[in-house]
């Protein structure tokens, strides 16, 4: 057996970057009239994770895989535990709670899913290009999303499905049939938005099938069609779809002075919190929109605006650039580390990190719609940052042991 690499810097000092990142955030928003509590929490699980971080680094990574069903299983268990005696917070029946401890399941079941897909699309005998297997693996990610619709999570559910396409492709299924099948899903969505961005979004789509195809093929413009269809129907009836806080949501989104003192409130405020941050920011604990909490729960779906005020851009890019180190070295490993269970768990991570990163500052900055999504390793929440830190941990067990991973 050749000799294992030493571990990679590459991924461990980004991740402690932005949870060094995160902490300071967490402190500074939860500073003075704040629950002080709350960071030294937030510290805790950090501890913990770094522990769970190295629990995972040391072990043979085939336990890992062989063991992958399982933790599927335990994810599903606590999705449909979650609600039976689930918690409510912020609308949502998301969190189960044992005592004094709260944690999330959906953020253990996104890993555990990603390591079961992985699992199956990495079997000798799995073919994706065969539709009975083509369907198990749409099961194995749409199960557990339909338990997360359940517990009213529409923002999880978004960043749930976030992986699936890249993996399918990954494993080898045909990117232009994929793109065909998501394509009125797509279209459907947008239906929850004004008819001008419905149509937008269908000739850009409709231009994407026939670039891609290098010709217009009339299926392509079948496909597209049906999709505005539905779209239509869909802002017909997005009333009775949507919650109504889901609605202000959106309505927000289009125009945030619509309700300036209502649903349009945070963005606005997470606006001016970053906005006024300057260069250089205003210095850390002097952030005035932070630390006179005109953005209420700051800590946790909009702490990017404190990073942006107290840290200016200086400081945002600073975060930004950590994210996409980690994010290119992801990228690095898909194509160096020459085994297909490895390459689709670390694709499946990547896309999902990917994702939060992009919705969360997007709609801090008013550019995507509130949708309740945390910021990595940075948001207050011990089963986003645990559930990050394993997946961080196997990257770092798969580029130790890359050399002996030819099985």
């Amino acid at each position: 057996m050749e000799k294992q690499s030493k571990i990679d810097l590459w991924f461990l000092v980004p991740m402690l970057g932005i949870i060094g990142i995160g902490l300071m955030a967490v402190y500074s928003a939860t500073h003075g009239s704040g629950d002080p509590t709350l960071f030294y929490r937030q510290f805790s699980w950090s501890l913990i994770g770094i522990v769970v971080v190295s629990f995972v680094y040391s072990h043979d990574v085939r336990v890992i895989r062989d063991n992958a069903y399982i933790f599927y299983a335990i994810g599903i268990i606590l999705l449909i535990a979650v609600l039976v005696v689930g918690k409510k917070v912020g609308g949502n029946t998301s969190w189960i709670k044992i005592g004094f401890f709260s944690f999330q399941p959906s953020e253990i079941a996104k890993m555990s899913t990603i390591l079961a897909l992985a699992r199956f699309l990495s079997d000798d005998e799995t073919d994706i290009r065969s539709l009975p297997h083509f369907f198990i693996a749409l099961g194995l990610a749409f199960f557990p999303a339909m338990l997360i619709i359940f517990q009213l999570d529409m923002g999880t559910t978004i960043t749930f499905l976030s992986f699936i396409a890249p993996m399918l492709i990954v494993s080898g299924f045909d990117l232009y049939v994929l793109m065909l099948l998501a394509f009125p899903l797509i279209l459907m969505i947008s239906g929850f938005f004004n008819i001008y961005f419905i149509i937008a979004s269908a000739l850009i789509l409709f231009a994407t099938l026939v670039i891609y195809r290098k010709k217009f093929q009339l299926h392509q413009l079948i496909v597209i069609c049906s999709g505005l269809a539905t779209s239509l129907l869909t802002q017909k009836y997005a009333t009775s779809i949507l919650r109504p806080h889901q609605i202000d949501r959106i309505q927000t989104f289009l125009d945030p002075m619509n309700d300036p003192q209502g649903a349009g409130y945070n963005v606005i405020q997470a606006k001016i919190a970053i906005s006024s941050g300057g260069l250089l920011g205003k210095g850390f604990l002097h952030g005035t929109q932070t630390q006179l909490r005109f953005i209420p729960a700051q800590w946790t779906d909009f702490i990017f605006c404190v990073i942006g005020e107290e840290f200016g851009f200086i400081g945002a890019v600073l975060l930004l650039s950590l994210y996409l180190t980690l994010i290119l070295r992801l990228i690095w490993a898909i194509f160096s580390i020459k085994n297909r269970f490895v390459e689709l768990t670390l694709t499946g991570y990547v896309s999902l990190l990917f994702i939060h990163i992009v919705i969360n500052t997007g709609m801090t900055i008013g550019l995507i719609p509130v949708i309740g999504v945390p910021l990595p390793f940075v948001s207050y929440g011990g089963s986003s940052l645990i559930g990050n830190m394993i997946m961080v941990g196997l990257a770092l067990n798969f580029s130790r042991n890359k050399r002996n991973l030819g099985y």
